[in-house]
C-alpha cells in the first residue's frame, strides 16, 4: 500500500493553528502505521465528482481529505469540516489525457465565477470606461493547450484569457498549465512537454512529482509534515529535478533570476550526491557565515536523521573553508590583514620608493583587483596579466615602476605575521593543487556570482577533476562584491553545462517585473555563457510595488510608518516585514520609521536571529538569502544609491562602471526579497535607479 502526500495538503496544514496541526500530524502517523486501524473514521464524500475522495476525522471539526484506492492513500487536504468537504467537492484527481500526468483538477462547473482581484489602497478610485480587452492567445488551438497540461474543463477559459484575467484563471489550473500560460502571456514559448503515451503510473510523470510524493517511510513523512512551509524539501519543479539528478561531465552551473530556486537545486543536488555516493566527502559553501548557517539548517531538514550523511558534509563560507584547510595544511591558524593594515603597507612602500604619479586610491585598487587577487609573484607575471575591463592601461615602464612597491608592501604585511585573504586562499591552493588526495570529492557552491579569483582557484584545487565534482548556483544579476573575470582561464569551464531556471516562486509578478527593469534582459559572463532573463514567470499575482519620494527625511519616516501600518492591517505580521537601507549610516532612518509605526526592530547582522514579532532592519548586503512578505527599501537618496563614497574612491572609468553595476545589482537584491508587497522610497532628488525600476511596471 503506497502512502502519498500532495502539496495541497502541506499548504493547507501550514494554515492551521499549532494545536490543530499537532492533532493532524498524530492522525496522519497513525494512518501510515496502520491504515486498517479500527479507530480511524472514514466517510465517503458523496458530493464529490471523484468517487475516491474520502474524509477522515481528526477532531470534532477537523477533517483530512484522502484520495483512497485499493493500492494507495493520498493525503490531499485538511481543514475544518465544511471547508474540507467544499474543497473535495470542487476537485477530482485524474491523468491528463495528453500529457499523462496525474493532476488535481478543479471542476469547472463547481467554480461559480473567476473573480478579478483588484488591490485598492485608500479611497475607492473613480471608475472609468475601459476598452474591451482582447484575448491574450488568439488562434491558439485546443491541442496546444492540452499539450501544456490545461485540463479539458478549462480550455475555453484559457482561450478567453485577457491581461486582467490571466492570473485569476491560472490560480485554478495545475502548475504546469499555469506556468505555460504565463510564459505565453509574456511573449515566451513554453517548452513542449514530452507526452507520456502509455503511463504505467501517472504519479511518476515529472509534472506529477512536483505535487505528489510517495512517502517511503515514517521518517520521510515526518520531515514532509514537520516543515510544511518548506515545500522545497518535498516537491521540485521538473526543470529543477532535471538539474538535481543530471550527471555533468565537468563543472556545471545553474542560474536564474531571484526567487527561481537556485539554492533549492543546490541543496537537493548536495543531498542527492551524499545519498548516491556513500564515500562522498562534500563541501557546501557560500560567501557569508549567515548564509552558510542557513544552508546547513536546510540540508539537515532535507536529509533528516540520516546519521551517515552529516559526518560527510562540511558547510562553511569561502573564508571559513580557507581558514580550516590552511590550518590543516600548515599546522597553525592564519592571521588575516585588515584593510587599514594593507593600505598602510602600500603607503609605506610607496613612500620608501619615492613613487610619484599614482594616487593611493589607484595603488589600493591595483593591489586589490590585480596583484593580490591574481597572487602575482613576479614582474613578468604582472606584465602579462589580463587587465579585463580596466581602462587605466599601464605600459611596461609604468609596471616596472609599480612592481617594487607591491613587493615591498607584501614584505611589510608578512613581517607582521599577517597574510591577505587572497594569500591565504593562494597558499591553500598551492598546497592541495598537486596532491592526488583532495579534501573533498564534491563541492556545491551557492551565490557563486560572488566568487573571486582566489576562491575559485581554491575550489578547483581542493576537489578532483572529473564528473560532478564542482557545481555552482548563482545569478549574474546579483553580483555585488567581485569584479568579473574568466572562469575558463582558471580551468573551470562550464560551457555547455550551464542551465537557467525560469519559474519564480518567491516574488509576485508585479514586483519581479519592476525589479527586472534594473537589469539587462540577457547577461553574459566573461566566457560568453549566457543567462537569459527573458521568459521568467512568477506564479502568483500581487499589488504593484510603490515608489514614494519625500521632501525630507521626516516626511519619509511618516510615509514609511503609514505603509507599515497598512501592511499590518492587511494581515502581514511584523516579523514578515523587512526594511533595507544602503549602509549603516541610514539605519537610523529605518529605526525611526519602525518606531513611528508602533513596532520594535530586529537589527540584522552577520548572526541570524529569530524575528520574534519584530520588524527586521538591515543593510542591502545583508538581504541576500532572506525573504519577507513585505519589504521597504528606504533612504534611497541620489547620493546614497549609488553610494557617493564608492564613487569618490574609483581609480578609473571602468571602476566607475563597475560601481554603478554592483550598486544597481544591490538594489535589485533588496527589492526581490519581497514576496507580496514592496515600497521603495527616498528623499528628493531620489536615486537615479528609480527611473528604470518604474519603467517596467504595468
Amino acid at each position: 500500500m503506497k502512502f502519498c502526500i500532495a502539496d495541497s495538503f502541506q499548504s493547507a496544514l501550514s494554515r492551521l493553528p499549532a494545536q490543530e496541526q499537532k492533532a493532524v500530524k498524530e492522525t496522519v502517523f497513525d494512518l501510515q502505521m496502520n491504515p486498517a486501524a479500527p479507530g480511524l473514521q472514514f466517510h465517503r464524500i458523496d458530493k464529490s465528482k471523484d468517487p475516491n475522495f474520502w474524509s477522515m476525522r481528526v477532531s470534532s471539526d477537523i477533517r483530512l481529505v484522502i484520495h483512497k484506492t485499493k493500492d494507495s492513500f493520498l493525503l490531499c487536504y485538511v481543514d475544518h469540516h465544511d471547508d474540507a468537504y467544499s474543497w473535495a467537492e470542487r476537485r477530482r484527481i485524474e491523468a491528463h489525457p495528453t500529457t499523462g500526468a496525474a493532476q488535481i483538477v478543479e471542476v469547472r462547473e463547481r467554480v461559480q465565477e473567476v473573480i478579478i482581484r483588484k488591490h485598492v489602497e485608500g479611497p475607492e478610485p473613480v471608475r472609468s470606461v475601459r476598452p474591451v480587452q482582447q484575448p491574450l492567445f488568439p488562434g491558439i488551438s485546443d491541442q496546444e493547450l492540452l499539450s501544456y497540461g490545461v485540463p479539458l474543463d478549462w480550455i475555453d477559459d484559457a482561450k478567453a484569457a485577457t491581461e486582467d484575467t490571466i492570473f485569476d484563471i491560472a490560480e485554478h489550473l495545475p502548475r504546469e498549465a499555469a506556468e505555460a500560460l504565463l510564459e505565453l502571456a509574456v511573449g515566451a514559448k513554453p517548452q513542449m512537454p514530452t507526452p507520456v503515451l502509455v503511463p504505467a503510473n501517472p504519479f511518476e510523470h515529472p509534472d506529477a512529482q512536483r505535487r505528489f510524493r510517495v512517502m517511503e517511510d515514517v521518517d520521510e513523512l515526518k520531515r514532509a509534515i514537520e516543515f510544511p512551509w518548506d515545500q522545497w524539501t518535498v516537491f521540485l519543479h521538473p526543470s529543477q529535478r532535471q538539474v538535481v539528478e543530471q550527471s555533468f561531465s565537468g563543472p556545471a552551473r545553474v542560474s536564474g533570476s531571484a526567487g527561481t530556486g537556485k539554492t533549492v537545486v543546490a541543496l537537493h543536488r548536495a543531498a542527492n550526491i551524499l545519498k548516491r555516493a556513500p564515500q562522498a566527502r562534500l563541501l557546501l559553501t557560500t560567501f557569508s557565515l549567515p548564509l552558510a548557517n542557513a544552508l546547513e539548517g536546510k540540508l539537515r531538514i532535507l536529509t533528516g536523521a540520516d546519521k551517515g550523511i552529516v559526518p560527510r558534509v562540511t558547510v562553511l563560507p569561502f573564508k571559513g573553508v580557507a581558514y580550516e584547510l590552511f590550518t590543516l595544511a600548515y599546522g597553525h591558524h592564519p592571521r588575516a590583514a585588515t584593510e587599514d593594515q594593507i593600505r598602510g603597507a602600500l603607503k609605506t612602500a610607496a613612500t620608501e620608493a619615492s613613487l610619484t604619479g599614482f594616487t593611493p586610491r589607484f595603488l589600493a585598487s591595483e593591489w586589490l583587483n590585480i596583484v593580490d587577487a591574481w597572487q602575482l609573484a613576479s614582474l613578468e607575471a604582472y606584465q602579462g596579466v589580463s587587465r579585463l575591463g580596466r581602462k587605466a592601461r599601464l605600459g611596461i615602464k609604468q609596471r616596472e615602476k609599480l612592481w617594487p612597491v607591491f613587493v615591498r608592501a607584501r614584505q611589510i604585511i608578512e613581517a607582521q605575521g599577517l597574510l591577505t585573504w587572497p594569500s591565504i586562499f593562494g597558499k591553500v591552493t598551492e598546497h592541495f593543487a598537486q596532491r592526488d588526495s583532495k579534501p573533498f570529492t564534491h563541492a556545491v557552491v551557492d551565490e557563486a556570482q560572488d566568487l573571486a579569483v582566489p576562491e575559485l582557484r581554491m575550489l578547483a584545487a581542493i576537489t578532483p577533476d572529473g564528473p560532478d565534482a564542482l557545481f555552482f548556483a548563482g545569478d549574474l544579476g546579483q553580483r555585488i562584491f567581485q569584479e568579473p573575470f574568466s572562469w575558463k582561464a582558471l580551468g573551470v569551464d562550464i560551457r555547455g553545462r550551464s542551465r537557467t531556471l525560469k519559474v519564480n516562486y518567491r516574488t509576485s509578478h508585479q514586483i519581479r517585473q519592476a525589479a527586472d527593469g534594473l537589469l539587462p534582459k540577457v547577461v553574459l559572463d566573461v566566457d560568453q555563457n549566457e543567462q537569459d532573463r527573458r521568459g521568467t514567470v512568477s506564479v502568483f499575482n500581487g499589488p504593484d510595488p510603490e515608489i514614494q519620494t519625500f521632501a525630507d527625511a521626516g516626511r519619509e519616516t511618516k510615509g514609511v510608518a503609514d505603509w507599515i501600518k497598512a501592511a499590518v492591517a492587511h494581515g502581514i505580521a511584523p516579523a514578515e516585514i523587512g526594511i533595507f537601507v544602503r549602509s549603516n549610516d541610514q539605519r537610523a532612518r529605518a529605526r525611526a520609521a519602525v518606531k513611528a509605526a508602533g513596532h520594535t526592530q530586529l537589527e540584522l547582522s552577520e548572526r541570524l536571529e529569530q524575528p520574534q514579532g519584530r520588524i527586521a532592519i538591515g543593510t542591502m548586503h545583508l538581504a541576500k538569502g532572506l525573504e519577507y512578505k513585505a519589504v521597504v527599501v528606504m533612504a534611497c537618496d541620489d547620493d546614497v544609491l549609488p553610494l557617493q563614497e564608492r564613487i569618490e574612491t574609483v581609480a578609473d572609468e571602468s571602476e566607475l562602471d563597475e560601481v554603478h553595476e554592483t550598486e544597481r545589482n544591490l538594489f535589485y537584491v533588496a527589492c526581490t526579497r519581497a514576496r507580496d508587497r514592496l515600497l521603495v522610497s527616498g528623499v528628493q532628488p531620489a536615486s537615479e535607479f528609480f527611473a528604470d525600476f518604474a519603467s517596467r511596471q504595468t
